[in-house]
């Protein structure tokens, strides 16, 4: 089971509804695909909180959609922490032709991924992230997020 402590600092992700079923269903969804338990840190925030996260964290001076951080083992049950940019997110999916909810949902599956250690900066280890991915949101009858049809 994965709890949800979810902090929302942006307003406007207020206008997608119930936050809190949205993440458990994603991260549900995620666990069906990469199964652990535990507690996972959620903040719904803006691009300003994401770029300066970005820098501190990464070196890279630039906004971003979504930021993972894992815990430690000694952290336990927290599994980690994950940090979701309104600004970002909604430009994604509008480019996209994606829903708000759907993409928000895809980069919290994508974001517990990269907290249980799978990452995609390989090919071979995109192609099995990637693969997670679109078999957790395919349970939600989400289409596949790299089909570019």
């Amino acid at each position: 089971m994965i709890d949800v402590d979810l902090i929302v600092e942006e307003d406007s992700w207020e206008a997608l509804g119930d936050l809190e079923a949205l993440s458990r269903r994603a991260f549900a969804a995620a666990r069906s695909v990469a199964r652990d338990d535990g507690t996972v840190s959620l903040l719904l925030t803006d691009d300003t909180v994401l770029r300066q996260l970005n820098k501190d964290f990464r070196g890279i001076d630039k906004a971003t959609d979504v930021l993972s951080f894992p815990a430690l083992g000694m952290d336990r049950p927290l599994l980690g922490d994950i940090a979701v940019g309104y600004g970002v997110c909604k430009r994604d999916a509008a480019a996209q032709g994606k829903t708000l909810p759907d993409h928000l949902t895809h980069l919290l599956v994508h974001g517990y991924l990269h907290l249980l250690g799978h990452d995609h900066m390989q090919p071979d280890q995109a192609e099995e992230m990637e693969g997670l991915e679109i078999a957790a949101l395919a349970s939600l009858g989400i289409a596949n997020p790299y089909d570019s049809d």
